[in-house]
């Protein structure tokens, strides 16, 4: 079983900061790509950020310039800098993380339970 775990959300002004977490435990053999999603109230989840096995950073257009997504591979954890946020990045941040629990076993999909962020102007 795997559990994953985000946190670091909270309340900010509008061209603020935050840093969230977002960590991985129980049985890991392996862990293959993170990825952050995002949803407003009455729409549908939207891809936010993936960082690959191979260390290469995938973001959405709308975040590009301003959202950096790192791991810390021994920790199993990942991390979601986001800079300049604006009202439009108010949202529920959900982490996704594939991971193969035992070399026998498929790649699988584990996701948190998500952390609100909320930019004020």
């Amino acid at each position: 079983q795997v559990h994953v775990v985000e946190s670091g959300g909270g309340l900010v002004q509008v061209g603020g900061s935050l840093r969230l977490s977002c960590t991985a435990s129980g049985e890991i053999f392996r862990f293959q790509d993170m990825r952050w999603y995002r949803q407003v109230p009455g729409a549908q989840i939207a891809f936010v950020a993936r960082l690959s096995d191979e260390g290469i950073a995938y973001y959405h257009d709308s975040v590009k310039e301003r959202f950096t997504i790192a791991r810390d591979s021994a920790k199993n954890t990942s991390f979601l800098q986001m800079n300049s946020l604006n009202s439009e990045d108010t949202a529920i941040y959900y982490c996704n993380a594939n991971v193969q629990s035992t070399s026998w076993q498929p790649v699988r999909d584990y996701w948190g339970q998500g952390t609100q962020v909320t930019v004020s102007s």
